[in-house]
């Protein structure tokens, strides 16, 4: 079967989902059908522009795309979790988080400033950071809201700000950890990744594609950190504002 059938058929599990979701009143259909459509232009653009992107070798060049990236991913960020001064404080969460992580790999040599690493795994991290910043935010807006007499009792009390949502903002980096920690406790049993399975097809050795998976994973953990730490540091004060 040709692999444009196949790609049509796939896409039978969408219009499943989205039954599920209307029929449950979840209220997101619209956004999944346009996502999916987006999802299919975005890799369509990509897969032409990567013959160019990957013959890249300005480190300048190769910045800004990654600067692109972030941008893209604060729009996004925003569109997902609105909240006061939204753009500022995914830009920042996003932009600290990934550039240190991103930085730090460059630094220590395990990255280099080539097309075919930098793009891919920067996208990788600065799409964990958004994941991990969405995730952050919402669980800590509910939480703030669910518990408002808390917060003020706290306050009442002579606390800040802060130390009285000390409860929320840690309940909301550990529910951005929960992805990441599933896929850490289940690599190579349950999830296969597609780097690792990619690279021994590919005729690499095994132990060095298990070795490039695990720099992955450990940039995805660390980035998933930082984000909803500055997340959640960035937002504490304008969060009762998004109510």
């Amino acid at each position: 079967m040709n692999i444009e059938y196949k790609f049509f058929l796939s896409y039978a599990l969408v219009l499943i989902s989205m039954y599920i979701i209307y029929k449950e009143k979840i209220g997101l259909e619209k956004d999944v059908l346009i996502s999916s459509i987006r999802a299919f232009f975005q890799l369509l653009i990509l897969g032409y522009a990567l013959i160019y992107i990957l013959k890249l070798s300005n480190p300048f060049e190769l910045t800004l795309i990654l600067f692109f990236m972030i941008l893209f991913a604060t729009f996004t960020a925003q569109r997902t979790v609105k909240i006061y001064d939204g753009y500022k404080i995914a830009f920042l969460s996003i932009f600290l988080s990934s550039f240190i992580i991103i930085g730090i790999l460059v630094l220590l040599g395990v990255l280099q400033l080539k097309a075919n690493e930098i793009v891919p795994i920067g996208g990788m991290i600065i799409g964990n950071a958004l994941n991990a910043y969405t995730q952050t935010i919402e669980r800590f807006r509910n939480d703030v809201k669910n518990n408002l007499d808390l917060i003020e009792a706290f306050l009442a009390v002579g606390a800040s700000l802060k130390e009285a949502e000390k409860i929320q903002i840690r309940n909301s980096i550990k529910a951005a950890m929960i992805p990441i920690l599933n896929n850490l406790k289940t690599l190579g049993i349950i999830w296969i990744p597609g780097i690792t399975a990619g690279m021994v097809l590919a005729g690499a050795d095994p132990l060095q594609a298990v070795f490039f998976q695990l720099v992955i994973m450990y940039s995805m953990l660390s980035v998933a950190v930082f984000t909803s730490y500055f997340a959640t540091n960035l937002s504490y004060k304008k969060i009762l504002w998004s109510l």
